[in-house]
C-alpha cells in the first residue's frame, strides 16, 4: 500500500496473489466443506495449529482473499467479514462484552445500532450515550466497569463528527477498547488507525460494494490493542500470539457460533466493487459538496447538514481528518414546505433507503429509518421532524443540481 496508490493496489490485489491459470480475479469457491487426505491436517486446522479451510461458516478461500484486501486497506492486523454491517457490529458487542460491562457510545448513531443497544441492556450490559463531539463528555461517562467506546466517523443522518483523535487518546490512556464505525468515510477517506482505533467496523454494503446489489460487513483489528490485558477473552483463545486473541474470539463466537457468515458469492461481488471505490467516492463527494453549497443558499432550504460546509460545527475537524466529507448530506426545508412533495418531484433521485450507491437516493428521516426510536431520541440525536437524508451517487454534477433546483421550484 505504501508503494502504490489506493486504486492501483486494489485492482491488482487478486492477480498479485499468483492465482491459478493467470486469473486476475479470485475464484468464487462455493464449497461448504473442505476435505483432507491426511486427517491430521483437519485436526490441526480445527485446533488452530495450521491455516486452512474446514467449513464455510467461518471462511472460504474467496472470503479470505476479501479479508486480506480489507486488512491491507485499513492497515490492520487481521480482518473478518460478516453477512452485513449490523452482523459485524453485533459480533463485536456480543463476543467481547459480558453482563455487568459498560459501553460509552456516541448519541449520534445509525438507528439500527441504537436499537442494538436496547438489546444489550436486556443482557445486563450498561450503555451510556453521550455527545461524543466533545471528548470531555466521553471521559465523564466512563466508569470502573467501562470496557468499550463506540463511535461513528460521520453520524447518519445529522453528520456530526466525533472528537475522534482525542477519544483515541482517552481510550489509550484508560486501556479501553476503541471501536470506530468507518462506513461513511471508508478506508479511502479516513484511516481510523491514525487516531489509535482498535477495531474498525464497516458496512461493506455501502461504498465498498457501491452498486446496491450486495450486503456485507467487516471488522478489522488494527493491532494496537493489548488483548493480553482484556479480561473477557475466553481461556480457549488465550494461546499463541496475544495480538490475535480478540480476532480468534470474534471469529469463533461471531461466525462459528452465531453463524453470521458472508457467502463466497457476496465476497466476490464486494471485491469486484471495491476496485472503483476511490473513483466513485471522489465523484460523489465532489457532487455532494457542490449540492450542499447550492442548497445552503437556497431560499426554500432552512438548513443543510454536511461536514464539508464551513458552517458545519465540526468543519475544521472533518477537514483535518478526512480526505473529503463523503456523499451523504441532509437538509431541512423551510417550515410549511412538504418533504414528500419535494421528494416526489425529484426525477433523478430515487426514493429509497441505503447509502453509498452509484445512484442518488433520498428519504424523509423521521417517518422511516428513525421512526422507531421516537421523538425524544430523535431530538437528542439532532434529527428534525422534516429532515431529508440524501445519498449522492455518481451522476453528473450538473444533472443533480438541476434536479434539486427544479424540485425545489415545484414547492
Amino acid at each position: 500500500m505504501k508503494s502504490q496508490g489506493f486504486t492501483t493496489h486494489l485492482v491488482h490485489h487478486d492477480h498479485n496473489q499468483n492465482l491459478e491459470f493467470g486469473a486476475i480475479h479470485a475464484p468464487i469457491y462455493n464449497s461448504a466443506t473442505y476435505g483432507y487426505d491426511d486427517i491430521q491436517d483437519l485436526i490441526d486446522i480445527f485446533q488452530g495449529r495450521q491455516a486452512g479451510q474446514a467449513y464455510a461458516r467461518q471462511a472460504t478461500p474467496t472470503i479470505d482473499m476479501l479479508q486480506n484486501m480489507i486488512c491491507e486497506m485499513e492497515q490492520g492486523k487481521a480482518s473478518l467479514c460478516f453477512s452485513s454491517g449490523m452482523a459485524a457490529i453485533v459480533a463485536v458487542f456480543l463476543t467481547l462484552l459480558k453482563g455487568g460491562d459498560h459501553i460509552v457510545a456516541s448519541r449520534f448513531l445509525f438507528g439500527n445500532t441504537s436499537s442494538v443497544f436496547g438489546t444489550l441492556k436486556s443482557f445486563g450490559i450498561e450503555v451510556t450515550l453521550v455527545d461524543a463531539t466533545d471528548v470531555a463528555n466521553v471521559a465523564a461517562a466512563c466508569q470502573e466497569n467501562t470496557k468499550m467506546v463506540f463511535v461513528e466517523t460521520i453520524a447518519n443522518p445529522a453528520t456530526q463528527v466525533c472528537d475522534l483523535a482525542e477519544i483515541g487518546e482517552l481510550c489509550d490512556a484508560k486501556g479501553l477498547l476503541y471501536v470506530v464505525d468507518n462506513t461513511l468515510t471508508s478506508a479511502y477517506l479516513f484511516q481510523p488507525k491514525t487516531v489509535k482505533c482498535h477495531l474498525i467496523v464497516t458496512s461493506l454494503s455501502k461504498y465498498f460494494g457501491g452498486h446496491g446489489n450486495v450486503i456485507g460487513g467487516s471488522v478489522t483489528d488494527t493491532g494496537l490493542f493489548d488483548w493480553s490485558q482484556y479480561p473477557n477473552i475466553f481461556e480457549a483463545y488465550r494461546k499463541g500470539d496475544p495480538a490475535m486473541w480478540g480476532y480468534a474470539q470474534m471469529k469463533k463466537k461471531g461466525l462459528r457460533d452465531m453463524g453470521a457468515c458472508l457467502s463466497s458469492e457476496a465476497a466476490g461481488q464486494l471485491a469486484l466493487g471495491s476496485e472503483t471505490m476511490a473513483l466513485r467516492i471522489k465523484q460523489s463527494s465532489d457532487s455532494t459538496l457542490a449540492l450542499a453549497l447550492m442548497l445552503e443558499n437556497h431560499p426554500k432550504v432552512e438548513r443543510v447538514y454536511y461536514p464539508g460546509l464551513e458552517s458545519h460545527p465540526e468543519y475544521a475537524r472533518a477537514k483535518s481528518l478526512f480526505g473529503a466529507s463523503g456523499s451523504m448530506l441532509s437538509l431541512d426545508l423551510k417550515e410549511g414546505l412538504d418533504c414528500c412533495k419535494f421528494l416526489n418531484a425529484l426525477k433523478l433521485v430515487i426514493g429509497a433507503t441505503h447509502l453509498g450507491d452509484n445512484r442518488s437516493l433520498a428519504l424523509p428521516v423521521a417517518p422511516t429509518i428513525f421512526h422507531e426510536i421516537g421523538l425524544a431520541a430523535r431530538q437528542e440525536s439532532g434529527i428534525s421532524e422534516n429532515m431529508i437524508r440524501c445519498s449522492i451517487g455518481i451522476e453528473d454534477t450538473d444533472d443533480l443540481l438541476a434536479d434539486f433546483t427544479q424540485a425545489l421550484a415545484s414547492l
